[in-house]
């Protein structure tokens, strides 16, 4: 094998750039999907017929499809639309469609927000109904209710499965090497593959990176459910 490469300073700037691409579609998609996650969740669990029919088949639709032909479907399809074309040039918010990052990002946030959606929401179902009660008990509104009793319970019970969805997002971001000029570690360690025919060595470094990147979110997440779920921890 010839490492020398790998360690050699514009390979090394190469997978460095591609390290904060991953990071800042990772990061960016876990904050617009979590977003998206809240409010879908609402609707999965409120009290309106219609929306959690939508949001649900949404859901479905976006959990039954792979990550891969949705990122096609947004940059190869909506993106070269001759609709949005025509637009894209002057007319918010078609003009960032034309951006590959904006495509990679908005196909990976609609994709996580499903995701994390359904398990918040059942994590709110789960929520006791003497808890509900209690605080109704104790004067509070529906919204009321929601916001200081149900919602922090959910998310502290969600927290373990969340933080497999983020590892997988963490492993899906490589999937943003499909799309062109978008330059993550794992488009990185194609460049350097198809410069100097090295395989082995390319793509051994961006499962490094990957692995790293693996252990530090494990750890955090660890930490994070140390402190939120320690009333759960056996004594």
């Amino acid at each position: 094998m010839n490492w020398e490469v790998i360690f050699r300073p514009e390979s090394l700037a190469l997978f460095g750039q591609g390290v904060l691409t991953t990071l800042g579609l990772l990061a960016a998609s876990l904050a617009v999907g979590g977003v998206l996650a809240l409010l879908f969740a609402l609707a999965l669990t409120g009290p309106s017929r219609l929306l959690r029919q939508v949001v649900g088949s949404y859901t479905f639709v976006i959990r039954g499809t792979p990550l891969l032909i949705q990122v096609y479907l947004i940059y190869y399809g909506l993106g070269q639309l001759e609709w949005i074309q025509a637009r894209w040039d002057s007319v918010w918010p078609w003009t960032h469609f034309k951006e590959p990052f904006f495509c990679a990002l908005l196909a990976f946030s609609l994709n996580t927000a499903a995701y994390t959606a359904e398990m918040l929401a059942g994590a709110i179902r789960e929520t006791a109904a003497g808890e509900r009660e209690a605080a109704q008990a104790f004067g509070m509104s529906r919204p009321q209710v929601m916001l200081h009793i149900v919602l922090p319970g959910a998310l502290r019970r969600t927290l373990p499965a969340y933080s497999n969805e983020v590892v997988m997002m963490l492993h899906s971001t490589s999937l943003a090497s499909a799309v062109p000029a978008m330059l993550d570690i794992t488009a990185a360690a194609g460049r350097i593959y198809s410069e100097f025919y090295l395989p082995f060595e390319a793509y051994l470094a961006a499962a490094s990176l990957y692995l790293v990147g693996t252990f530090t979110l494990v750890w955090l997440f660890k930490l994070t459910e140390h402190r939120f779920l320690a009333h759960l921890s056996p004594p």
